[in-house]
């Protein structure tokens, strides 16, 4: 599926298609005419209380990535018309490039792959229904 991440600061590529800036905070000393993202929507970053944790700025150890995973996926519940949109432009061919932090250097360990993740499900057909047929899933025509 055409849904790719990097970091905001790693050159445009051909292929790269739409930009999308998924950080909880505007890079600092990038001019708004020198942006080198197409769009920017705090929605798919975590919330600042999140953000906090994971880095330890709320006082307390390094959230746990599964833990930040798990907080994560629940603050993205609320998100589904975002997601749903980019999954919209993913599942029509669009290829959709998720750019976070110059200083995330481990893609495994940020929300941006947690993000390619549900715009890649969400943009996944939905395939035929497993299990057994019951009689209230067959229509009859008239």
């Amino acid at each position: 599926m055409p849904v790719r991440t990097k970091r905001w600061n790693d050159p445009r590529e051909p292929d790269d298609g739409l930009r999308v800036l998924i950080c909880r905070y505007r890079p600092r000393g990038v001019p708004t005419a020198g942006e080198p993202w197409d769009a920017w929507t705090t929605a798919l970053a975590p919330s600042k209380a999140l953000h906090a944790a994971a880095y330890g700025k709320d006082g307390r150890e390094k959230l746990p990535f599964a833990e930040y995973e798990r907080r994560f996926r629940a603050e993205m519940a609320s998100q589904q018309f975002w997601i749903e949109g980019f999954a919209k432009r993913v599942a029509d061919g669009e290829t959709v490039t998720l750019l976070c932090s110059s200083a995330c250097t481990d893609e495994s360990r940020c929300h941006r792959s947690l993000v390619k993740k549900m715009l890649e499900e969400a943009a996944s057909p939905v395939g035929p229904p497993t299990g057994p047929v019951r009689r209230s899933d067959v229509r009859r025509r008239a």
